[in-house]
């Protein structure tokens, strides 16, 4: 294990999409949510600990979440619990860390990934991000991970390659677009050159910093003034400064779909983004009526591919339902069609409006 590799763990966000059992103060990437005795943060954790020596691992969160990864993943050093002072997406996140470790280690090489990722194949995933490593230790480009589509998923980004590979299983990026319609997403399958975008990234740190300089070049500059208090006692003032002047934009948008040195690897290890209930549902194992249940005191009848998540509280029994999204918790029972997911969010806003913060 070269001492040049180091990863951060991006886990500042709410989780919206799962609520109610992802709350503002305990969102989705703390939570079991696929019943394995793992959260999805420590999951993540023991994908990386496995190539990636745990001093070296660093986790990106929220100040208000900073006891939990320090409870979650005992096994990392406090110091390497960055906390970010508001959101703003993950481009000032990536910023953070790259700044914070070009003072430590001028040629650190570095995993960018958000913490509530599934990945089934560990020796697969550990074969493409060592790989990644290698070729963005020699070559100064930019790396995203590219999963292979196994069907037209429209809540996905798509990334298009060239087809001839620059190193072994590498190719350059062409193009980039974001969630596109099921037509247009079966066109982009059939093609053969397009992948999804897994949202993990690989990279030096040196060349992230230029491609911020050229792309992002009032956040790097404000990064920049700063960068002299990182590892000091001065770094929290210093990011408190620094973030009020950072714009609210993505990795993907600000950087990797402007700069002309991305490249990306074609990966098939078993992944899946946890974006939403339906997504858990693929992940959980079902009965012989396509009903995926995660509770112990739940009892279906006549009910077909429902996603089911309860407490253990107190018995549920379902009757007739199809296709709907089931979620108990202490304070609120959520019934929603599987197809109207997507809109948590907008209830989760209405219930803010109507009931203030408190089941939030």
């Amino acid at each position: 294990m070269s001492k040049n590799n180091y990863v951060a763990i991006m886990a500042g966000g709410i989780g919206s999409r799962f609520w109610p059992i992802s709350r503002s103060d305990y969102p989705k990437q703390f939570l079991d949510i696929l019943n394995t005795g793992r959260t999805l943060i420590q999951a993540t954790f023991d994908r990386f600990v496995k190539f990636v020596p745990a001093e070296n691992i660093y986790v990106i969160t929220f100040e208000q979440y900073k006891d939990i990864v320090a409870k979650q993943i005992p096994e990392i050093p406090l110091e390497n619990i960055l906390c970010e002072p508001s959101r703003k997406n993950t481009a000032p996140c990536v910023a953070y860390i790259s700044y914070k470790l070009q003072q430590l280690n001028a040629n650190a090489n570095l995993i960018c990934a958000p913490a509530d990722h599934i990945i089934t194949d560990q020796d697969a995933f550990e074969k493409v991000c060592i790989d990644a490593l290698e070729f963005t230790s020699n070559i100064k480009g930019l790396i995203t991970l590219g999963i292979k589509p196994t069907h037209p998923n429209t809540g996905y980004g798509y990334i298009q390659f060239d087809q001839h590979a620059v190193s072994d299983n590498v190719y350059k990026v062409k193009t980039f677009t974001e969630k596109p319609d099921r037509q247009l997403a079966k066109t982009f399958i059939a093609s053969g050159d397009f992948l999804w975008n897994a949202g993990i990234f690989v990279w030096q740190v040196k060349n992230i910093i230029k491609a911020f300089e050229k792309h992002l070049p009032e956040m790097a500059e404000v990064f920049e003034a700063e960068k002299n208090r990182f590892n000091t006692e001065n770094e929290k003032e210093a990011t408190e400064r620094i973030y009020p002047q950072c714009v609210n934009i993505s990795i993907d948008y600000g950087v990797m779909e402007k700069a002309d040195n991305v490249y990306i690897i074609p990966s098939s290890f078993g992944w899946s983004d946890l974006g939403s209930w339906s997504s858990t549902y693929d992940n959980l194992e079902k009965d012989y009526l396509g009903n995926a249940v995660v509770g112990n005191h739940v009892m279906v009848i006549d009910a077909t591919n429902n996603v089911v998540h309860a407490e253990n509280k107190k018995l549920i029994v379902l009757q007739g339902l199809d296709d709907f999204v089931v979620v108990d918790t202490k304070d609120v029972l959520l019934i929603c069609k599987k197809e109207k997911e997507q809109d948590i969010k907008e209830y989760v806003a209405e219930i803010k409006r109507n009931k203030g913060e408190k089941y939030l």
